[in-house]
């Protein structure tokens, strides 16, 4: 398909005036609830909040803070990867990562797999069938497009199916390094809860898989979160290939920023909340690819054979 949905120039601009505007926005709201989580909206709560009107603060910020993060984060992504890659590419690559993790969510809030048992809590909006707050696989879609900008700096970009593939497993790998120290931040903070099984008749290796080891969560929701990740990435490579990431997307530090500022919150919550292993272990897990991607120039990693194939700003194809 030709890529006839490039933005114009003012337009360009102007799309990115709006995804700075909502990254420097987000920023700010991640880090006040990364305060706020961190010291006085630990349990037992201080006195000070027992008043009828920081009460009713504190239950606005709660019901709107999440919501209000996430959708900043979205706005970021889409009106960003629109400057870069074109409103058609744009539009199909969050209609792809929304609908198949949102179809993932479901499943595993219905049934318990691939992630393990959960349930949200009303924390995070609106859910969808109520089961699957909408917020969460909105953001699916602005952290796949920051794990993507870092594969399109650190792997060779090509768009055969073995790269793709490739492409779609490590980022599922560094999606699942976020979720190292997010789960268990979120856990203690009420926004989702893990549902441990009885496993008196389980084999040892479900036994092992399934039983909830890290802060009250079982490795399958790693497992879940790495298949999950790999999927959708691997549908959203259909449309938008390798080439095009690594040319368009990679070559700015702005996902990498989207990326980072969303390890503030799991990271103050881990540290501030008696979870030191969660927070380390989660600090290494997305430092590591974030400072080797951050430190490397993308334009080495575009192939000729990759850049004869991919369009320059939208194609289809496996």
């Amino acid at each position: 398909m030709a890529p006839s949905d490039t933005s114009p120039e003012p337009q360009a601009e102007l799309l990115m005036r709006v995804a700075v505007i909502a990254l420097v926005v987000h920023t700010v709201a991640h880090a006040l609830s990364a305060i706020a989580f961190a010291t006085f909206l630990i349990e037992s709560y201080p006195a000070w909040i027992n008043t009828p009107t920081n009460l009713r603060i504190m239950a606005f910020g709660l019901t709107w803070g999440g919501q209000g993060t996430v959708v900043l984060g979205a706005v970021a992504a889409f009106a960003f990867c629109a400057a870069r890659i074109g409103w058609r590419a744009t539009m199909i690559a969050f209609a792809v990562s929304f609908v198949l993790s949102l179809a993932a969510e479901l499943v595993g809030t219905d049934s318990g797999y691939p992630f393990g048992p959960y349930s949200y809590s009303g924390r995070l909006g609106y859910k969808i069938l109520d089961l699957v707050p909408f917020n969460i696989p909105t953001s699916w879609f602005y952290l796949l497009v920051g794990c993507l900008a870092i594969c399109g700096r650190l792997l060779p970009a090509r768009d055969d199916a073995t790269s793709k593939w490739w492409w779609a497993f490590v980022a599922g790998l560094v999606l699942t390094a976020y979720d190292v120290s997010m789960d268990p931040a979120m856990v203690k903070t009420h926004h989702w809860m893990w549902h441990p099984r009885d496993f008196s008749h389980s084999g040892a290796l479900e036994k092992f898989l399934a039983e909830p080891v890290f802060y009250g969560m079982p490795l399958t929701n790693w497992l879940g979160w790495l298949l999950t990740g790999t999927l959708v990435t691997r549908a959203m490579l259909v449309f938008v290939p390798p080439t095009t990431w690594a040319r368009h997307v990679a070559p700015s530090r702005f996902p990498l920023l989207l990326y980072a500022v969303n390890g503030f919150l799991p990271l103050a919550i881990c540290f501030a909340q008696d979870m030191i292993p969660a927070g380390i272990i989660g600090g290494i897990a997305m430092g590591l690819p974030l400072v080797a991607a951050w430190r490397r120039h993308p334009a080495a990693s575009v192939t000729p054979a990759g850049a004869l194939r991919g369009g320059p700003a939208f194609t289809t194809g496996d």
